[in-house]
């Protein structure tokens, strides 16, 4: 497949130094290079969430009963 690609300058500056290094010509450091890099990296598999439940408990001398109490003990009155 022939295209025209636009190359950022930081890449192109890493890409003739791998051309040095490999005395590959462009070509082939380009395919070989973007060969690697999307054949390295595999998918991401999500790891599942997990929720640990614990006891959070109330307070002494409160009941979940009477919500409408409660509220008051803990807000005051004013929390309507």
């Amino acid at each position: 497949m022939r295209t025209t690609l636009t190359i950022d300058d930081d890449i192109a500056m890493l890409l003739k130094k791998e051309m040095r290094r490999s005395g590959e010509p462009l070509k082939q450091a380009v395919n070989r290079c973007l060969r690697t890099a999307l054949t390295a990296s595999a998918p991401v598999q999500p790891r599942p969430f997990k929720v640990r439940a614990r006891a959070m408990g109330l307070p002494q001398g409160m009941s979940y009963d009477n919500i409408g109490e409660l509220l008051d003990q803990i807000e005051g009155p004013q929390h309507r």
